[in-house]
C-alpha cells in the first residue's frame, strides 16, 4: 500500500462498492418504516456516549468514508481486490439480511432470527466487514484506519444500546445475550 493513496475520479473507484452498503441499508429499512424508525429512535432518548458514537460513525467516519469512496480506485486486477470483495461480499449480505431480520419482525419483539442468531449486531459487524474489504480492494490504509476507528467507535456505543435492550426486553435479552456473540467469532464474554 503506497504512503499517499491516489485521489482520481473514475468509473471503477471505490464509490460503487458504498452504493452497494447503502443498498443493503435503504431497502430493509423500506420493508417497515416503524421498525427503522423505532431503531434510530429519538436523540433524547440516548445517552451522552450513544449521541456520540452516532455523531462520530454517523455524521463523521461514514460521511467521510463514502466521500473518500469517489476519489478511490478500486485495484482492478490485483490481488488487492479479490481479497478485498471476498470480504466486502459477505459483509453486504450479513447486513442486507440482518435489515430483512429486523423489518420483519413485529415491533414489540426482540429480534433474534437470521443474522441476529450469529451477531447480537449483524448490520455493524457486516458494515465493517464491508469498509475492511473495500480498504483492502484499493489498497487504502487511510480507508482501513476509518473502518477501524468506526468499529471501535460502534463497539462502546452498543454498550449503551444493550443496556436499553436490557431494560426494554429484561431476562429474554439477558438470556439472548448469553447465547449470541456480540461480534460473529468472538466469545460473548469477550470484549463485554
Amino acid at each position: 500500500m503506497p504512503i499517499i493513496p491516489a485521489f482520481e475520479i473514475g468509473l471503477w473507484n471505490a464509490w460503487i462498492i458504498m452504493l452497494l452498503l447503502i443498498f443493503t441499508a435503504v431497502i430493509p429499512g423500506q420493508m417497515n418504516k416503524e421498525a427503522s424508525n423505532r431503531a434510530m429512535g429519538k436523540w433524547s432518548d440516548r445517552t451522552r456516549t450513544e449521541n456520540i458514537v452516532l455523531v462520530i460513525t454517523h455524521g463523521l467516519i461514514m460521511p467521510g468514508l463514502i466521500l473518500y469512496s469517489i476519489f478511490l480506485p478500486l485495484k482492478l486486477g490485483t490481488l488487492w481486490l479479490y481479497a478485498g470483495l471476498l470480504i466486502c461480499l459477505p459483509g453486504l449480505a450479513l447486513s442486507f439480511q440482518a435489515g430483512v431480520d429486523f423489518a420483519k419482525t413485529p415491533l414489540n419483539k426482540l429480534v433474534t432470527t437470521g443474522a441476529y442468531r450469529v451477531s447480537r449486531h449483524p448490520i455493524y459487524f457486516g458494515t465493517f466487514l464491508v469498509f475492511t474489504g473495500t480498504g483492502i480492494a484499493c489498497a487504502s490504509w487511510i480507508f482501513l484506519l476509518g473502518a477501524a476507528i468506526w468499529m471501535i467507535s460502534f463497539h462502546f456505543g452498543v454498550k449503551d444500546e444493550e443496556r436499553f435492550l436490557l431494560e426494554q426486553y429484561g431476562d429474554a435479552y439477558r438470556e439472548y445475550m448469553q447465547q449470541t456473540p456480540r461480534w460473529i467469532g468472538i466469545r460473548s464474554s469477550a470484549f463485554q
